[in-house]
């Protein structure tokens, strides 16, 4: 029986691992760099209120999920898993190059619309970073498998939250 730490120790695990932490702190440092920049920024560089702006950056980021959740796992489904997770997380790259160019020119709306499409690539890599594991682990991993996973997603998404001080 292979242990936690000694499945973060085996390629068929690590990378796979560490890309889906990753994918989540990105997810939230760039939520959490965007509010934090509006929140200075203040409403005329916005135009808008800055309450109604970070209220719809945290639904546009969430609604993806609602919309499209069911749709991936279907996709996940249908394709060949590893070959459908290097294309959403190609998807996640340019979608992050296209967010930088708009960090530099301040242009609030594409950082919006971004949001919205880091919301939905995370939506379509949620399903089958799951429907991969059954493939990549032996039955007798899976439980250890879906923990680090679970707990790697969840202290990326921490430390993507923290701000510093």
């Amino acid at each position: 029986m292979t242990t936690q730490s000694g499945l973060l120790r085996q390629r068929r695990f690590l990378p796979y691992f560490i890309t889906q932490a990753l994918g989540a702190f990105n997810d939230n440092v760039y939520k959490n760099v965007l509010l934090i920049l509006v929140a200075f920024a203040g409403p005329s560089a916005i135009g808008m209120s800055t309450d109604l702006f970070i209220n719809l950056a945290a639904g546009l980021f969430i609604l993806p999920f609602f919309l499209f959740s069911a749709f991936a796992g279907e996709l996940a489904d249908k394709f060949e898993k590893s070959r459908f997770i290097r294309s959403v997380k190609l998807l996640e790259i340019g979608i992050m190059a296209l967010a930088a160019i708009a960090f530099i020119y301040d242009s609030y709306l594409t950082l919006l619309v971004l949001l919205f499409l880091m919301g939905t690539q995370s939506a379509f890599f949620g399903p089958v970073k799951y429907a991969l594991l059954p493939q990549t682990l032996k039955p007798n991993e899976l439980v250890s498998g879906n923990a680090l996973v679970e707990t790697g997603t969840f202290l990326a998404i921490l430390l993507g939250t923290m701000q510093p001080v």
